[in-house]
């Protein structure tokens, strides 16, 4: 209403008879001496920096590192049965591995679990893009360690001495086959527990292959 009012309550100018075109007090302009003076813009360009920040493929959080840590315990569940010799001659193993024993019986119980764990791992782990490289890289790894003791059962199977040379070779390799399982699960689950990526000796360069 004011800026309306304002408007409408403005007196109107007094009437101004118009100057001819050629007057003197009009002098017409010398279009020789007009310059045109450019006008220049001054554009200020905002320059936006964009720091992409990645974690790496190799990197996890706390779920990931879970899931990677227990990948291990299944090729180790598998090969206890190479610990026969062994544990009874170092208590301190039995130690270490007597609060497994209730998971391994269980895991045991049934003869397929080994079949299911391992279809479970490469088709819903490992072959998962959802799952992150880490975990994956993890859990071929384990499955790569578990595909290896085809070699000592079959090797068991075509040859079981009773006694003898025979005998302390092959004392002397599951035990070493179940060492090796012992070690990998320690550091394995060890090494995931801090975020670390573990490479584990023979397995970790078939896992990369399979772990794109």
């Amino acid at each position: 209403m004011s800026i309306s009012f304002a408007i409408s309550s403005s007196p109107s100018p007094p009437f101004r008879k118009p100057l001819p075109l050629h007057s003197p007090s009009f002098p017409s302009p010398n279009l020789k001496t007009l310059t045109l003076t450019p006008i220049q813009i001054q554009s200020r360009r905002t320059t936006t920096t964009t720091i992409a920040r990645s974690t790496g493929g190799d990197s996890a959080d706390g779920p990931d590192r879970l899931i990677s840590a227990l990948c291990y315990f299944y090729p180790f569940f598998d090969g206890i049965q190479y610990g026969k010799y062994v544990i009874n001659q170092f208590s301190f193993l039995q130690t270490l591995i007597e609060p497994l024993v209730p998971a391994i019986r269980v895991y045991k119980s049934f003869p397929f679990n080994g079949i299911l764990v391992f279809v479970t791992l490469y088709f819903a782990v490992v072959r998962n893009p959802n799952f992150s490289r880490y975990v994956r890289f993890n859990a071929m790894q384990a499955i790569v360690l578990d595909v290896l003791l085809i070699f000592p059962d079959l090797l068991e199977r075509g040859f079981d001495p009773k006694d003898g040379i025979g005998l302390d070779l092959l004392m002397s390799l599951d035990s070493t086959v179940f060492l090796f399982m012992f070690v990998s699960l320690i550091y394995g689950s060890f090494s995931c527990s801090l975020g670390q990526l573990p490479r584990l000796p023979i397995v970790a360069e078939a896992a990369d292959r399979q772990v794109m």
